[in-house]
């Protein structure tokens, strides 16, 4: 095994691993029966656990592994920062921010798309020795895409719980 597939396996596990470790968590805090809204962190768990991965497995899907990778932690950050707003401690300080809040959550899907990424650029880019990212920021596969993406998802569900609220 060359060095470069000892880390795409070492990726791949973390990458699963992390994803199982956040579908435990919303098995716990999510009973799957008790409310409708709990689907989408369930469907959302068994793409990230069961699909991602296995995209991410064959060089011809790993594209499509790191778009969909992106876009579960973009919707997981986007609900968790709701939910945490919904249930606001009474009084907001660094402690309750770190241990009263979802933040350990969304960091963990931080981690998550921080693995994608890192399996996304190993298998695209042909030499890691020489590789600069080119193109304009905001473009694919540049992480001004996803910053674009997260303030524009944000703005369509905000106005979206706003409107059918």
């Amino acid at each position: 095994m060359t060095q470069k597939e000892n880390l795409r396996a070492l990726l791949l596990s973390a990458l699963f691993f992390l994803a199982v470790g956040g579908l435990l968590l919303h098995c716990r805090i999510h009973v799957w029966g008790t409310s409708p809204s709990n689907f989408i962190p369930a469907v959302s768990g068994i793409i990230s656990v069961g699909l991602i991965p296995l995209l991410f497995y064959f060089r011809s899907t790993v594209t499509f592994g790191y778009l969909l990778d992106g876009i579960t932690v973009i919707i997981g950050m986007i609900t968790m920062v709701h939910f945490t707003l919904k249930n606001a401690p009474s009084e907001w300080s660094l402690q309750t921010i770190f241990f009263q809040t979802l933040m350990a959550d969304i960091i963990m899907l931080c981690a998550k798309f921080a693995t994608g990424k890192a399996l996304f650029d190993l298998e695209i880019v042909r030499k890691l020795d020489d590789a600069t990212h080119g193109g304009r920021f905001f473009r694919y596969p540049n992480m001004g895409f996803w910053c674009v993406h997260l303030v524009a998802m944000s703005v369509v569900y905000i106005l979206g719980f706003q409107v059918w609220k």
